[in-house]
């Protein structure tokens, strides 16, 4: 048996060029194509169009003293804005820093200090989320924030006016300046020792990435791409934008957050070709059209796609299959790697594209080793999934310890555990690291154990994940007391979180305990605990 290491095609070549760059290429090829909508402010842009607006934005950061490699974070739902600050940005070199927009006043204070942000553009509110009040909160807390940019008011409108005092050649030589290895995006990805860490990438690996899983969709200037998940993750701003304007696709924003119904109608409406989603999200569509309340012809001019971030459940392929979608794709990668290491073809069988994540993408190296000697692992055994090539990014911003124990002679270590077969598809099998993923959010208990540890009365805590019914895995956690202390309950710890931490991060559950169960050798034993507390809670049919 052969070893399970994999390396993709090299046929199609690697773009050695910066986003703004291959965007002025784009929009030179195809001036008059519809670059961007967005659906439900029913704003239109064509790629001439998008260029003007980037190119005028650029100057207004320009203008407003940002240089190359300062930091501009952008913490807004999906918008046109969104899109627009991620190009003016790279047309000058400036580094975006995504932020989640479910982030509350805890995470956003250690990203906005942790990158060392100078302007923060945000959207003034969004559903429960006040960012204004949010960011005027913080703001005392962060000294490398000089400005703060809210989308629709003054100072949006002031960023633009600030345009008129650099000249579109001035912007012109700072882009020609630009390095395709520059940095150019910090997005942040919890970590199992605590805070979220920067992963830093490049114009290289994002920009290629975008654009060869493009072309494993064939996409082309005839493509209209549905993007309803988030910008400020890969799956949005790089497999949906960066994927659309490298072929002169048209990006369509359906509605800030995702909504099935809004999402469908928009599909139909706008003639869209290509649809992504997480499983979860696709299952609300369907759940729509078997209920009468949409009709399965709203997905007559999809032909494509990408499902990421779980595996796609047979039924639902199945029945994107009997609607016409029989070039759907799934795509697994990591934010450190740009994101997409493996996908499905789009001619792939059934089987694989239920059972596996697909294969190598072009340009990369796949491999599973033994997690403890490194050695890869021969195909059908088990082992750790790693990934080399373009992709694999710079580094954890300002942390090189963390990424010299994440990358590994070029190789990305995951902790997904993984099978390779014969034929190179991919099976992902489970997770080395102590993540939680609750309805598609990945969650990693040290961060909500740190934050637990600010509460006055809370001696020690720890967080683990039990089975739920709804989301797959709820938080659980187990809290010891300070002495003479009043006890928690699940209640007074949601009070003591909301509005610091996002709600998904909130444990469901609390156990106040004397002590944790331990290994001989001081560790916590986090599976026992999973084991106790879903016996205690009657979860273990979960």
């Amino acid at each position: 048996m052969s070893e399970s290491i994999a390396t993709g095609e090299t046929d199609v070549e690697l773009l050695h060029q910066t986003i703004p760059d291959n965007l002025d290429a784009t929009a030179a090829r195809f001036p008059d194509r519809e670059a961007m909508v967005d659906a439900s402010t029913g704003r239109r842009w064509t790629y001439a169009q998008l260029k003007v607006d980037v190119d005028r934005l650029a100057r207004g950061f320009a203008g407003s003293g940002i240089v190359k490699g300062d930091r501009v974070g952008i913490w807004a739902p999906n918008c046109g804005e969104w899109t627009l600050v991620q190009y003016a940005t790279a047309k000058i070199g400036a580094i975006l820093v995504n932020i989640n927009p479910a982030y509350r006043t805890h995470e956003l204070q250690y990203v906005l200090n942790q990158a060392g942000i100078r302007m923060l553009v945000a959207a003034p509110s969004f559903k429960t989320s006040d960012y204004a009040g949010m960011i005027e909160e913080v703001r005392g807390e962060v000294p490398s924030l000089e400005s703060v940019v809210l989308i629709g008011r003054d100072s949006w409108d002031a960023l633009w006016t600030a345009a008129e005092s650099v000249s579109q050649q001035d912007v012109e030589v700072i882009a020609a300046g630009l390095s395709p290895e520059d940095p150019i995006n910090i997005q942040y990805t919890s970590g199992t020792t605590g805070f979220p860490k920067g992963a830093t990438l490049s114009h290289v690996n994002i920009l290629n990435n975008g654009f060869h899983v493009g072309e494993v969709l064939h996409y082309t200037e005839e493509d209209r791409i549905c993007i309803p998940v988030p910008f400020y993750h890969c799956f949005g701003m790089v497999m949906g934008n960066l994927a659309a304007t490298s072929h002169g696709s048209c990006m369509v924003i359906p509605a800030p957050g995702f909504d099935p119904a809004i999402t469908l109608r928009v599909v139909r409406e706008e003639k869209c070709t290509s649809l992504y989603g997480v499983p979860t999200m696709f299952v609300a569509e369907w759940q729509l059209i078997d209920e009468g309340k949409a009709a399965v012809t709203d997905l007559a001019t999809v032909r494509t796609g990408i499902m990421a971030g779980a595996p796609c459940p047979s039924e639902l392929m199945k029945k994107l299959i009997s609607a016409g979608v029989d070039e759907m794709t799934i795509c697994y990668g990591m934010t450190e790697t740009s994101p997409v290491s493996t996908q499905t073809r789009t001619d792939d069988s059934f089987d694989i594209k239920v059972g596996t994540v697909g294969r190598v993408m072009p340009h990369l190296q796949i491999g599973i080793i033994d997690p403890s000697s490194g050695r890869f692992v021969d195909r059908g055994e088990s082992g750790e999934f790693v990934t080399k090539g373009y992709s694999v990014m710079l580094g954890y911003w300002n942390q090189p310890d963390k990424t010299a124990e994440s990358v590994v002679d070029g190789w990305m270590r995951t902790g997904d555990l993984a099978v390779m077969d014969g034929a190179g598809n991919v099976q992902i099998t489970g997770r080395i690291k102590d993540m939680v993923i609750r309805g598609g959010e990945n969650i990693y208990p040290r961060e909500i154990e740190e934050f637990l540890y600010t509460h006055p009365d809370v001696l020690d805590a720890q967080v683990i994940g039990v089975p739920d019914p709804k989301y797959g895995e709820e938080l659980c956690a187990w809290i010891r007391m300070k002495p003479g202390a009043q006890p928690l309950d699940a209640a007074a710890v949601r009070a003591f979180a909301t509005g610091k931490l996002a709600h998904y991060k909130i444990p469901r559950y609390v156990e106040i305990v004397e002590d944790f169960p331990m290994t001989v050798t001081g560790k916590v034993r986090k599976v026992e605990m999973r084991e106790m507390s879903a016996a205690r809670l009657g979860l273990l049919g979960g």
